[in-house]
């Protein structure tokens, strides 16, 4: 993903989550749904068709991870798939921070990312920059290829708006996705990109013939168990091309 923002122990659920996921309309794709694959029945993500991995899922025991890249212009190729990171969490059995405890020694092997890991009582944070990994206390944060809560105004927009709401209707949750506004110059951050890309993907819903934003998610957990997930999907131009909602109890 590009840019998410999500309330953690805040309200009524232990996560809520809203997530927007920016990739080349070529780049093959399988949409969310519960995955067939050997030993992940219970996993429900979407999944790149590429490289095999996933930027957002969580598994019916309420095990969840989602991941955004770290902007860095010119960056030499890394040699394994970011989209690894969320899916070996969620395949796997590790407590959220052990699991970011053991991925510091291997952080260089992938291309600039933050991560979050966690289930219905923890939730930690990783910025490969800086190698640390953060358990996260409750309240309500944005996330974007940046730091966690930069300021960036997409980013910032995106949290305030689930801050106002983070038990909110789903639907209306979704549309807070749906902004595709470009900020002023004077708010853009600096990121070695050029300006004219820069202002583009300074839009929280971004919308392009080859490049924007191909999937809007909500996740949220109950505190009971269970989990609600839904997944709106655009093709070129934000055209909409279906959407799916998970309501598991």
């Amino acid at each position: 993903m590009c840019l998410m923002a999500f309330a953690w122990q805040v309200g009524d659920h232990p996560l809520t989550l809203l997530g927007n996921r920016d990739e080349f309309h070529a780049r093959p794709t399988r949409a969310a749904d519960f995955w067939t694959e050997e030993g992940l029945a219970d996993l429900l993500a979407g999944k790149d068709l590429k490289a095999g991995g996933t930027w957002l899922g969580v598994t019916r025991s309420q095990r969840f991870a989602a991941l955004t890249n770290i902007r860095a212009p010119g960056a030499a190729a890394a040699p394994r798939s970011r989209g690894c990171l969320a899916l070996n969490y969620l395949a796997g059995a590790a407590a959220p921070g052990d699991y970011l405890q053991q991925l510091a020694a291997e952080a260089e092997q992938y291309g600039g990312f933050n991560l979050i890991v966690g289930d219905a009582s923890e939730l930690w944070y990783f910025n490969s920059l800086d190698q640390h990994a953060k358990q996260v206390g409750p309240g309500v944060y944005g996330l974007s290829n940046g730091n966690l809560d930069s300021g960036w105004p997409k980013q910032r927009a995106l949290r305030d708006g689930l801050a106002a709401e983070p038990d909110g209707d789903p639907a209306a949750l979704l549309e807070l996705l749906a902004d595709s506004r470009i900020y002023p110059d004077a708010q853009l951050p600096g990121t070695g990109i050029r300006l004219e890309l820069e202002r583009a993907l300074s839009a929280a819903f971004i919308v392009g013939e080859e490049y924007g934003t191909r999937a809007s998610t909500l996740l949220r957990l109950g505190r009971g168990g269970g989990l609600n997930f839904v997944e709106r999907r655009y093709g070129p131009m934000g055209v909409m091309l279906g959407a799916s909602n998970w309501e598991i109890s």
